[in-house]
């Protein structure tokens, strides 16, 4: 007598996905993957070049130079006993691929990446903890044009998708530092003052005040301050009226200068002055910036920022005893996402198909050999797998895809040299001569034939 054994039965795992963290079905894949078509497109047009980092880095790479970004790092030890983060922005990694590489490269060097990266934040509408970012930086000048073809690059992409209610903020972290002090707050408290400062539209004037006075500065200095910072205007009357009220305070002049040249430049490129404004509010939290910094805001949704960016020209210096200019834009293909949705601004397929090839009465050769032939000619071409099933079975199918037009032909039609096309949003069928088929693939679902 023989005794069966069985495997123990495993507990089934129940399917879950960590907060912050999503899954993207097609449907919205197509969308992000137009987006990016998109961004990269406008980058390539104007000479950035992509390149690709690794997603863990080694923990003193990304330490000690991102301030609150930093501080959301994930982080570990690996089986290698070495201590390891996921990086958490695309551009300290380009610091240390700079350094790294400085003699593979030719300066100015204009990048663009587009890839995930890790935060460990507080999960809220438009903020996750895995995203991703699209960056285009310039390394190797320091030249106002760089910043301001940033600028420009920036306004064009996120007009591409469609976004028109939307405004490009410019500051410089030395003027902020410059009007820190003129107020009479002490150089250690200048970097905790433009912190402060920057959560303005969060908390208010009011509470921004009260802040300013806890962090050293007295009641008089902190009204002066916001009532710099909160000026608005045209750039050239507003950065006179700062270099009246502080005068020679250190930093003043240069950001002054940098400032005039970069809106100078923004109007020599084309970017309406409308779009881009100076705000002496605007701070930006990284504390790599030492220059002209940038952030994209639009008016509804209330998400926040969907693009921002700046100059750091002293972090390739943290990797390299050879000092590099540097300065970047980062669009926020989250937020944008959600700009894009809540207003339905872009169209995309459904399905990466364009044409769907049916079997008749389960012809499946014929039907792979009609998919063959389109796809040879560049059409994306579903071929039926359902080749048993009535073709109105197969219809559905493809209709609920999303595919425009269904494709097949029996004997009868083969025979005579024609071909059913069968529009599965109207269900019109047609019959058009075999030697048509692409003519009228073109002309009638716009499609692009390599015949």
């Amino acid at each position: 007598m023989t005794t069966e054994t069985t495997a123990p039965v495993q507990p089934r795992v129940k399917p879950r996905i960590l907060s912050g963290f999503r899954d993207f079905l097609p449907q919205q894949m197509l969308l992000r993957q137009h987006i990016f078509g998109l961004f990269r497109e406008i980058f390539e047009r104007h000479g950035y070049e992509p390149i690709e980092t690794p997603v863990l880095e080694h923990l003193d790479v990304l330490t000690g130079k991102a301030g609150e970004n930093e501080r959301l790092m994930y982080h570990f030890t690996d089986h290698g006993d070495r201590p390891v983060g996921m990086r958490y922005d695309l551009t300290v990694p380009l610091a240390r691929v700079l350094a790294m590489h400085q003699n593979e490269i030719v300066l100015p060097f204009k990048r663009y990446h587009i890839g995930p990266v890790w935060r460990a934040e507080k999960s809220q509408r438009g903020r996750f903890r895995e995203f991703w970012q699209c960056d285009a930086d310039i390394a190797g000048s320091s030249s106002m044009l760089a910043d301001a073809e940033g600028v420009s690059i920036l306004t064009e992409a996120i007009a591409a998708v469609g976004i028109t209610n939307f405004v490009v903020r410019i500051n410089h972290r030395n003027l902020l530092g410059a009007l820190a002090r003129s107020a009479g707050g002490p150089d250690a408290n200048v970097p905790e003052i433009i912190r402060t400062i920057d959560r303005l539209d969060k908390i208010g004037p009011d509470k921004v005040g009260e802040q300013l006075v806890a962090v050293g500065l007295d009641a008089a200095g902190a009204s002066r301050l916001l009532s710099l910072i909160t000026a608005r205007g045209h750039a050239d009357a507003i950065l006179g009226d700062v270099t009246r009220s502080i005068g020679e305070t250190e930093g003043v002049r240069e950001a002054t200068d940098d400032l005039s040249a970069l809106f100078s430049a923004l109007a020599s490129l084309g970017v309406p002055a409308e779009r881009a404004i100076l705000d002496l509010s605007l701070a930006r939290g990284l504390d790599y910036y030492t220059g002209p910094v940038v952030e994209a805001t639009v008016e509804r949704p209330a998400i926040g920022s969907i693009a921002g960016g700046g100059r750091y020209d002293g972090l390739v210096g943290s990797f390299s005893s050879r000092p590099m200019p540097a300065t970047g834009l980062s669009l926020g293909i989250e937020r944008i996402m959600e700009v894009v949705s809540e207003f339905d601004l872009l169209r995309v397929p459904g399905t990466t198909a364009q044409v769907f090839v049916a079997a008749y009465r389960g012809d499946v050769a014929g039907a792979a050999a009609m998919a063959s032939r389109l796809r040879a000619a560049g059409i994306r071409t579903d071929l039926s797998l359902l080749g048993e099933r009535s073709l109105g079975d197969q219809f559905k199918y493809a209709g609920r895809k999303g595919v425009p037009v269904a494709v097949f032909e029996g004997p009868d039609e083969r025979a005579i040299g024609v071909v059913n096309l069968r529009d599965l949003a109207s269900g019109e069928q047609t019959q058009v001569p075999d030697d048509l088929l692409f003519t009228t693939l073109r002309e009638r679902y716009g499609l692009t034939t390599q015949e």
